[in-house]
């Protein structure tokens, strides 16, 4: 049982172990995670896990052995070097609640390194913040799962149940990391994923899909344009009608996400096009991230999105002959509104109030997280918290390390009172 001493002690050893834990983010976010470069921040994830007694599991994903899966994201990559990891607890005496915490080591790209203050995987703490890209989104997040745990342990306790520390990929374009976690057997009977949410708890997020358009064009001299096609101004009629769509599904609103002004967003994320600047360009393709709703099919949004590109292109003499293309890649995911009330959800707020002195504030998301592999499909209560951070996906991203030390302190306090404790081995 956590006495009021206990949790107290507890609260100093977050404390005790916090500069441990900022040099740990700091050397985590010095690896380059990006898509298909996750590997060896894996093996550093691995290798902490180890050293704390924890059991590692590390597996290559395998797209066959998921495919099948609710849930699954195509993917257009190489799974080649593409690894999980967890790190699985086992106590003496199974008595509380098991639990999986949850985090992704993926990170997007950098942009143009110019636009950066300095490297961006080279970190440095300023004024409180630690910067650097994948600081916020999500390293800090992985690091107060580890170093919670290490706050019990340094009091001589563990928790009494099972507790899964996955370290996942893929969140950023599919969630097919967490999907695997799924497959390969991993259960608890809560969820926790501290996603940069500067301590809110996600109430709800949207689904994002992802797709591509490829247009036809009929090349010329551009002495000559107006004998040819040009297919990269052909896609301009076709983008402003999906936003047309965008505009229609921002006027219907989503009870959960009343309080946003704009929930759902279509954007034009990349285009090329083109062979020679005195030619009329013969093909252009763009590629369009949109969010949708809670509850919104994924067929009923492909078949809206194809009869929209569709339309636009019978509006065009040469696309009205040679329809557009529309192909998916990354995302397909489900919109998911968290379940009010579970047993998990009460006992966070009950921590987080102790820590912050404030109720828990819920926020609905206009992004997606790995929540709905373990809402939608597993039925386990998945919680959405996690520390404040900035220029997520931008430049300069940072994490305020206040905010983790806090969420570390939550996340200790819910460990020890979810799970129970007990004397380590």
């Amino acid at each position: 049982m956590l006495t009021p001493d206990l949790a107290q002690q507890l609260l100093r050893a977050v404390d005790d172990g916090f500069q441990s834990q900022c040099d740990f983010l700091a050397d985590l976010t010095r690896f380059p995670s990006t898509r298909g470069f996750e590997a060896t921040a894996q093996d550093f994830m691995a290798a902490a896990m180890r050293a704390r007694g924890l059991t590692v599991d590390r597996w290559k994903l395998d797209v066959e052995a998921i495919r099948h899966l609710p849930g699954f994201s195509p993917v257009a990559v190489s799974y080649d070097d593409a690894w999980n990891v967890v790190g699985t607890h086992r106590p003496k005496v199974s008595k509380g609640r098991s639990l999986i915490l949850n985090g992704h080591i993926d990170v997007v790209p950098t942009g143009p390194l110019d636009m950066w203050t300095a490297p961006p995987f080279a970190p440095y703490v300023k004024d409180g913040w630690m910067y650097g890209r994948g600081a916020g989104d999500m390293k800090a997040g992985l690091a107060a799962n580890l170093f919670a745990l290490d706050a019990l342990a340094r009091l001589g306790l563990a928790p009494a149940a099972e507790v899964y520390l996955q370290s996942v990929i893929e969140e950023e374009c599919t969630g097919n990391g967490a999907l695997a976690c799924l497959q390969r057997g991993y259960r608890a009977e809560a969820a926790l994923i501290t996603e940069p949410t500067d301590g809110t708890l996600t109430s709800a997020q949207v689904g994002v899909m992802w797709f591509q358009v490829k247009v036809k064009g009929k090349p010329a001299h551009v002495a000559y344009a107006g004998t040819g096609a040009n297919a990269i101004e052909a896609c301009l009629p076709i983008i402003k009608a999906l936003h047309e769509l965008e505009h229609r599904w921002n006027e219907v609103k989503h009870p959960a996400f009343a309080e946003h002004e704009h929930p759902i967003n279509f954007v034009v994320s990349k285009i090329e096009g083109g062979d020679w600047t005195s030619s009329v360009p013969s093909w252009s393709t763009f590629d369009m991230r949109i969010g949708l709703y809670p509850g919104q099919d994924l067929a009923q949004v492909r078949s809206e999105v194809e009869a929209v590109v569709a339309a636009a292109a019978q509006q065009d003499a040469f696309l009205k002959q040679n329809p557009p293309q529309v192909s998916y890649h990354g995302f397909q995911a489900e919109g998911y509104e968290l379940p009010q009330g579970s047993d998990a959800q009460v006992l966070l707020e009950h921590c987080h109030a102790q820590i912050v002195g404030s109720a828990l504030a819920q926020r609905a998301l206009t992004a997606t997280t790995d929540a709905r592999f373990y809402g939608l499909y597993a039925g386990i209560p998945a919680l959405v918290y996690g520390p404040r951070a900035e220029n997520i996906h931008a430049f300069d991203e940072r994490v305020e390390l206040d905010s983790m030390r806090r969420v570390t302190k939550t996340l200790a306090l819910f460990i020890a009172r979810w799970c129970g404790v007990e004397g380590r081995g």
